[in-house]
């Protein structure tokens, strides 16, 4: 078959969002869904194959900024709406997109590339490995108590649309993407994401709502939630669905956990994503009872590894030579010298002997602190080089939150 790989023009965005809706199972998203996607697109950095007339893949990536340990907002190519038809697999199709992608992301100076995956399997050989993690929970708040610290009888609950939250959630939001690896900053028009509520997949739940967490008249925490009414012949038992909880402080976060936690004819909680160490955790009476599943949610990878590696911190001191393998992006193969602390890094070229080696997907895994490199090493994908040198990268390239990812892209 003869193919066209080319960046996508705004007039084709119809058909490339059919092919990709097609190739996820040909059911249509809802109206307002598209209306956003749409409108979130950037048809400048979209690639579209096409057969003809027919576009039979498609891949597309959102310019972010994402934070690493330390702090830092580092650009990053949010890769995104990736598909191939089925008519048009094993032949190259995905690996011709890769490539040109990661070439272009290169080009712009972004080191990291990320992505949340449908089959994650697919990923690994492009270079990108799991590095945060989000988890589902069930609180049966019939057996589970919560108890809360000293400060949440201070903090004051009030609803507000769905509509007129975001200018109150916003803030909060923006205010704590710096504190945790991995959450990304909301650029114009993503505001809109978290108030994304068609009616068709609202799978017999209510509309989407909104609580607001104030203290001495500042909003400082929220949580996105919806209604799911059950009855068994015993009575009710309902379900609270917590699409997301967010606060500045621990009072505030535990005072809306326990709002979500007593709402009348509810017998659940039912926690759509939260970080692996979240604080309702610590709150629960018997975690048990709460069914928490972890899976990983974002994938990182280095597209300039001296970059990405200079632009983080480390939580102890570190100076240890990589040999990196990378044959997707042989620009990063070889061997690099990290030499950094809390307060910044240098990562460069050398033709030192190496320390560990490993291949760049690794480094995407460990990049934000959630998995350790000793973990990889026990699973054979790091090799220590130099004793000692594992458990001195290991305890540097940690952090003391979790990467999570409140949403997805």
């Amino acid at each position: 078959m003869t193919t066209e790989l080319r960046v996508l023009d705004p007039s084709e965005w119809d058909r490339w969002f059919a092919a990709l809706e097609l190739a996820f199972g040909g059911v249509p998203e809802e109206p307002e869904e598209r209306e956003l996607w749409r409108d979130l697109t950037e048809c400048e950095r979209s690639l579209a194959v096409w057969d003809g007339e027919r576009a039979v893949a498609t891949a597309g990536a959102f310019s972010f900024r994402l934070t690493v340990p330390g702090g830092a907002s580092v650009p990053a190519a949010g890769v995104t709406m990736v598909s191939v038809a089925g008519t048009h697999r094993r032949q190259g199709v995905l690996t011709s997109m890769m490539r040109r992608q990661l070439d272009d992301v290169r080009a712009l100076g972004e080191p990291l590339a990320v992505l949340t995956a449908s089959e994650p399997v697919i990923y690994g050989r492009f270079g990108y490995g799991a590095a945060s993690w989000a988890q589902r929970a069930v609180i049966d708040t019939t057996r589970v108590r919560l108890d809360v610290p000293a400060g949440a009888d201070a903090v004051t609950l009030r609803t507000v649309s769905l509509a007129e939250s975001s200018a109150a959630t916003e803030p909060v939001y923006a205010r704590m993407v710096p504190r945790r690896p991995g959450m990304t900053a909301r650029r114009p028009g993503w505001e809109r994401l978290p108030l994304l509520d068609p009616p068709g997949s609202r799978n017999g739940a209510s509309p989407k709502q909104c609580v607001l967490a104030e203290r001495d008249g500042e909003v400082v925490g929220y949580a996105y939630y919806a209604i799911k009414p059950e009855w068994s012949w015993a009575g009710a038992d309902g379900s609270v669905i917590a699409h997301e909880v967010t606060a500045l402080d621990g009072a505030a976060e535990a005072a809306l956990w326990r709002f979500l936690c007593s709402v009348d004819l509810t017998a659940k909680v039912r926690v759509d994503s939260s970080p692996v160490d979240a604080a309702w955790l610590r709150l629960v009476s018997d975690v048990r009872r709460c069914e928490p599943v972890a899976r990983e949610v974002l994938f990182v990878r280095l597209v300039d590894v001296g970059a990405a590696l200079e632009a983080r911190t480390y939580q102890a001191p570190v100076d240890v030579v990589f040999e990196v393998e990378d044959a997707f992006c042989p620009w990063n193969a070889g061997r690099w010298r990290l030499t950094g602390d809390a307060k910044g890094a240098v990562c460069a070229r050398t033709a030192d002997a190496a320390d560990l080696a490993l291949s760049v997907r690794e480094l995407g895994s460990a990049y934000l602190g959630g998995t350790s490199l000793a973990s990889l090493a026990s699973a054979g994908r790091v090799t220590e080089l130099r004793g000692g040198a594992l458990t001195e990268a290991s305890v540097a390239f940690g952090s003391g939150l979790a990467p999570w990812l409140p949403h997805g892209f």
